[in-house]
């Protein structure tokens, strides 16, 4: 019998159980894979505490890279041993064994081990998105990007400069502005002690940015939208610091006719196009060492909880892997 991460109610880290729980055998469409290696991603906390609605009982975690062990019928794109990866879902990657849509799964090349797939797929693809799609960055812009040092922010700010843009980033200490400036920024505001509006307008000469990415939500929210050029884009892909205020569309015209977005890493990667072209921009820029990941913290699947409350407690960097 294999085991998963499962919560039966929401709220804190402390909901999750280590539990019994077999995926059975693959349905139609479907792989069994065997977890290597899982990533962890603060969606799953929003998953957790209810800001994102789950149906309970429910199994938790979105990426994982494991071993194509059984097939369903009509799969004929993989073979078993496969090594394969996914970073958008289903729910349920917090587990030993998954059934997964074969469709929604990627080759893992063989100069990618399985922890580092894991650890980039969910992350790296929504760098793809936020870069090359929601706001395509173009040589010469300047960005502003929250939470540099987070797992997302370390991809995007080393692939944005790659791609010639200025890149301001975020943090929220001395020691991760250091990571931060190691991976791809040109600036860092530590916000928590400095007006990052502010300094964003000085480094800027007053003009502001095309385009704020931001995945901290209710605290730098307003202060994002002040980091603006007329015209310029809000994305906000994230809630760690809880969702943002409702908006009222007339100021965003008084700020200079403002665009806000809230994109998914679902929505972009939808199709089956998509998501192969996704996988295989990421794959490229790691291979080619533009993006370098790092796994900074490594956990066994049954202490994801302990995961979870570092993670929330901004205890982490970079990239978090369970181990099975």
């Amino acid at each position: 019998m294999t085991r998963a991460i499962r919560f039966h109610e929401t709220g804190g880290p402390e909901v999750l159980r280590f539990e019994e729980s077999d995926p059975g055998a693959p349905g139609p469409g479907q792989v069994r894979l065997r977890h290597t290696a899982i990533g962890l991603n603060y969606i799953d906390t929003y998953h957790r505490s209810g800001l994102y609605p789950l149906s309970l009982p429910s199994g938790l975690g979105l990426e994982a890279a494991g071993v194509v062990e059984a097939l369903g019928d009509g799969v004929t794109r993989w073979k078993v041993g496969d090594r394969v990866a996914y970073g958008n879902g289903p729910v349920g990657a917090y587990s030993q064994a998954a059934n997964v849509f074969a469709d929604r799964v990627v080759a893992v090349p063989d100069s990618v081990s399985d922890e580092l797939a894991a650890a980039m797929m969910l992350k790296g693809m929504t760098a793809w998105y936020l870069l090359r799609r929601t706001h395509v960055v173009k040589a010469g812009e300047t960005i502003l990007f929250h939470a540099a040092a987070g797992g997302v922010g370390l991809i995007a700010c080393q692939w944005a400069r790659h791609l010639g843009a200025t890149v301001i980033g975020t943090v929220g200490s001395d020691a991760k502005a250091e990571l931060a400036l190691a991976h791809g920024c040109d600036h860092v505001i530590v916000y928590t002690r400095e007006n990052f509006a502010r300094r964003v307008r000085e480094l800027t000469g007053g003009a502001g940015v095309p385009v704020v990415y931001d995945s901290v939500g209710r605290t730098t929210f307003d202060g994002s939208l002040d980091c603006l050029a007329p015209l310029g884009l809000m994305v906000s892909f994230g809630n760690a610091s809880g969702p943002p205020p409702p908006v009222e569309l007339g100021m965003l015209a008084l700020r200079g006719s403002l665009f806000i977005t809230r994109p998914t890493l679902m929505t972009y990667t939808a199709s089956d196009e998509d998501l192969r072209e996704a996988a295989r921009a990421l794959f490229e820029v790691v291979a080619d060492g533009t993006v370098k990941v790092e796994i900074h913290q490594r956990y066994a699947l049954a202490d994801a909880a302990r995961a979870h409350q570092d993670m929330e407690a901004r205890r982490t960097t970079g990239a978090t892997v369970l181990i099975p």
